[in-house]
């Protein structure tokens, strides 16, 4: 498959919520999980019903779970401290 320059691959990863296994497509240093479209539908209605207070838990949650997996992979090194303190802090640091 020919995506316009970047590197791709793809594996298989559990997604605990459904218990059904997703497939993580990598793009460079982008990844994007490929799931069913009635759980997108779901997901969509779902945050057009969360309060913005919810809304912005998750988007917390999400970060401090992504952050998780970058150092579980073992790049806690990978960027600087200021770098590190934009993307946790949504660029305001």
């Amino acid at each position: 498959m020919e995506t316009g320059g970047g590197d791709m691959s793809v594996q298989p990863a559990d997604n605990p919520h459904a218990g059904e296994p997703y497939e993580v497509i990598h793009l460079g240093d982008e990844a994007a999980a490929i799931v069913p479209l009635a759980e997108l539908h779901r997901l969509r209605a779902v945050e057009r019903r969360a309060s913005a207070e919810d809304l912005e838990e998750a988007e917390i949650e999400a970060t401090l779970a992504d952050h998780r997996a970058w150092v579980a992979a073992g790049r806690p090194g990978a960027v600087s401290h200021d770098e590190a303190m934009r993307e946790l802090l949504g660029g305001s640091a």
